[in-house]
């Protein structure tokens, strides 16, 4: 279990997802494509990366106990382009999905 903490302007927010659910702060998208050109904000793909920046405590099982999570926090991880939901908490912009939503951990 783990959880995000961002302070600002003195007050200090805890973010603790539940169940199998993370936080995930998506990588920022490209400014420019490979010929150059500066694209506008309208025209960039949201990225389909980030960093896992917190976990919850697992799926509850049929028996009661959590089942452990596969991420953990500091992961970078590729998911599903409509995964999740965006919310942002101090002007960061941040994504609540299921771990189900994630497709791969990046290595390297």
């Amino acid at each position: 279990m783990s959880t995000a903490t961002k302070k600002s302007t003195g007050k200090k927010i805890r973010l603790q997802p539940l169940g199998d659910r993370v936080v995930i702060e998506r990588e920022s998208s490209e400014e420019r494509t490979a010929g150059g050109l500066v694209l506008p904000d309208s025209a960039k793909d949201k990225p389909a990366r980030g960093t896992v920046i917190s976990v919850g405590d697992g799926k509850l099982l049929e028996d009661g106990t959590r089942g452990k999570l596969q991420v953990k926090v500091g992961d970078r991880v590729v998911f599903s382009s409509y995964a999740g939901e965006a919310f942002k908490v101090d002007e960061q912009e941040l994504l609540l999905m299921r771990e189900d939503d994630i497709l791969a951990i990046l290595e390297g």
